[in-house]
């Protein structure tokens, strides 16, 4: 009968041995099939942003402008006769002046009317900032996002970007119009906060 090869080894029992997992225990990523790539977000054209924000600071200023309306409407003209001394030189006579005064009634629907406009902007603020979107944006079909992972600002950097307008302001509103040729479309206020305005 021949030996057995010392280097021979007997067959396997039990279980097969098991692949050894990549490192940390997690499966090398498996290409995906089926899906397209996502195209990049196509930038808002500067009359979009225009018109959007066109329509905010209508309907911002709206209840301002009624309260003013009414308060002029109410309002009371209060004169003051001249007065000429006896034997005077025109240039000795105080000639009289007349003058508007609100009435109560008329300032206190202002004062309404403004709390109300404050009140806009605030929910506006807010809605652009956990959207992206306020009404004359939305009604606009914009978006306003960050730039680095397309979400939208957040409230408090929504409001830095309202404050950083004042820059957009300089020589002119120069940075209002800076948009029309930037490659990213950017006004001032959207670099200081690394934002973008796409289309929704």
């Amino acid at each position: 009968m021949p030996q057995q090869s010392p280097y021979d080894q007997p067959p396997g029992y039990g279980y097969p041995q098991q692949q050894a997992m990549p490192p940390y225990g997690y499966a090398q990523p498996q290409p995906a099939y089926g899906y397209a790539p996502v195209p990049p977000p196509v930038l808002a054209n500067w009359g979009s942003r225009v018109g959007g924000w066109f329509i905010d600071a209508l309907l911002i200023g709206l209840p301002v402008g009624i309260g003013f309306i009414v308060s002029q409407a109410t309002a009371t003209t209060v004169t003051t006769p001249g007065y000429c001394p006896p034997d005077a030189l025109p240039s000795d006579c105080i000639a009289g002046t007349s003058s508007t005064v609100p009435s109560s009634g008329g300032l206190a629907v202002l004062a309404i009317c403004a709390l109300i406009s404050f009140a806009l902007g605030i929910w506006q603020l807010v809605n652009e900032g956990s959207t992206g979107q306020t009404l004359g944006k939305k009604a606009v079909g914009i978006r306003l996002v960050r730039e680095h992972d397309g979400r939208p600002l957040g409230f408090g950097m929504a409001f830095v970007r309202k404050l950083a307008h004042f820059l957009d302001n300089f020589l002119c509103g120069l940075g209002y119009f800076w948009p029309l040729w930037d490659d990213k479309s950017q006004c001032f206020a959207d670099k200081v906060t690394s934002s973008l305005v796409i289309r929704a």
